[in-house]
């Protein structure tokens, strides 16, 4: 069971130096049905991870660079008048792909971020009164910049809420930067790069993800997680119930992807962090809570 995911982290490695847990947080939140965050400086390898990770998996793939003009039908799509056949045609917007990659979301206006809301929850969109269905698997890559940076929208709530997890690549080490500094172009080794499994290997896995058994032992230990951040003086407000679900499905994905079909508690621990940092807030000032204070709800909470 392990092999695949063994040779997908392997040949995206060899393009994303240095970042093989990242890879594999990847893999999980899109195996869980998930979306996933990613938040860093620009230049670190975030366009070129979601690239490689469509490649690798047989998906299609498709980039919508966010700005601030950007408007909801740049991202969904707009009926345009054709003058030949006297009727109005729809022209699909980049949403109607497998891999969207949301460049710098937090660029665009609030508008435009709440376009990517129905189509995260629903897996579809609804343009002029019309429902339309997305593609399966559908998954959505979002890429964002330090709010600190000049001309950026705070993401709210309700939409950090849609992505099962946010994660950093941070900087290469010095061997993979040099490694880097030393390698071909990377354009031409992702247009060399072969998939190692298809489409429909990926709507396979996604539903044997539901399988993975996870005991009441460990149902009950995420519950007291979610309890704990509710009653601690340490956070604004405590995880909601879809917050737990979303533990839930990570933890199986993750222990799927590492070669078990039951989940252990150091696969809660493991996804915890990333699937929960952000959407807690500090009680004192309603800021982000750092990393390392989220592993005080793993040394707080029993394990079973």
């Amino acid at each position: 069971m392990r092999e695949p995911f063994h040779d997908i982290v392997m040949q995206i490695s060899a393009i994303v130096l240095g970042k093989e847990d990242q890879i594999r947080l990847a893999l999980a939140c899109l195996f869980a049905r998930g979306h996933l965050l990613i938040e860093d400086i620009p230049g670190i390898g975030k366009t070129t991870l979601a690239k490689a990770l469509s490649k690798c998996l047989g998906l299609q793939f498709r980039r919508a660079q966010f700005t601030s003009d950007m408007l909801p039908g740049d991202i969904l799509g707009t009926s345009i008048f054709d003058q030949k056949q006297s009727v109005f045609l729809f022209h699909p917007g980049p949403i109607f792909t497998q891999v969207l990659l949301a460049d710098e979301i937090n660029r665009a206006t609030p508008k435009t971020q709440s376009a990517l809301l129905e189509a995260m929850e629903e897996q579809q969109v609804t343009i002029e009164g019309e429902t339309r269905g997305l593609e399966s698997p559908f998954f959505v890559i979002a890429t964002q910049n330090p709010l600190e940076q000049y001309g950026t929208f705070p993401l709210p709530e309700s939409q950090l809420d849609r992505f099962l997890m946010r994660i950093e690549l941070g900087y290469p080490d010095r061997m993979a930067e040099k490694k880097l500094l030393k390698s071909e172009n990377i354009k031409d080794l992702l247009t060399d790069m072969s998939a190692c499994i298809m489409s429909e290997n990926v709507l396979e896995i996604q539903q044997r993800i539901g399988g993975v058994h996870i005991s009441d032992a460990l149902l009950n230990y995420i519950q007291d997680i979610l309890a704990f951040t509710r009653t601690s003086s340490h956070f604004h407000m405590g995880l909601s119930p879809r917050a737990g679900m979303a533990i839930t499905q990570a933890a199986r994905s993750w222990s799927y992807i590492s070669g078990r079909d039951y989940v252990l508690p150091e696969d809660v621990q493991q996804i915890m962090p990333w699937v929960v940092g952000h959407r807690l807030r500090s009680k004192e000032d309603l800021e982000e809570i750092p990393r390392q204070r989220l592993t005080t709800i793993l040394s707080e909470v029993p394990i079973p």
